[in-house]
């Protein structure tokens, strides 16, 4: 059996795949670059602290969180230790669930998020968003929540944890 043809992308689709890939790695040199000037953070640990202080109590589960940023359970460990010899959160296992894991922002990351939230939306807003016509911003919104949710929906985002004694 052969193998079907590829459907190769029209110029328009590979306008819109090549901006995407752009726009996209550009916006994280420059917001990355802000977070660390502004807080000492990175982008992937200022959105963990900014979804943690959006938690009921300032705090979060681990294993939501990962899954909400699409991020390995390894990965979310490992940038969560960082956060935390820093000083803005803190761990503690959940009292609701024992083999959970909770991530809480302590007073420290209050501050750092504070210091560093007004030129991050300055950033985002002069490099993305104010450059596009509220039109075009929901538009945008609208193309993201498709795909996002689409991708969600097909791509396992991180692996199930395997039975403990089972082989």
């Amino acid at each position: 059996m052969t193998e079907p043809e590829p459907r190769w992308l029209d110029e328009t689709e590979m306008r819109a795949w090549n901006g995407f890939l752009v726009t996209a790695s550009l916006m994280d040199r420059v917001v990355d670059a802000q977070l660390s000037e502004a807080g000492g953070v990175s982008r992937v640990q200022y959105e963990i602290l900014t979804r943690i202080h959006a938690s009921p109590g300032r705090r979060h589960r681990m294993t939501e969180l990962a899954a909400g940023m699409v991020f390995s359970r390894s990965g979310m460990t490992y940038q969560v230790a960082q956060l935390e010899k820093a000083g803005l959160l803190r761990r503690e296992t959940d009292a609701e669930d024992e083999r959970g894991v909770l991530a809480i922002l302590t007073d420290e990351g209050e501050r750092v998020l504070e210091a560093a939230a007004p030129g991050h939306l300055a950033t985002v807003r002069e490099g993305f968003v104010d450059i596009l016509s509220h039109e075009q911003i929901a538009q945008l919104a609208d193309i993201m929540d498709i795909t996002s949710a689409h991708l969600r929906a097909t791509v396992p985002v991180t692996p199930p944890r395997k039975a403990r004694g089972v082989l």
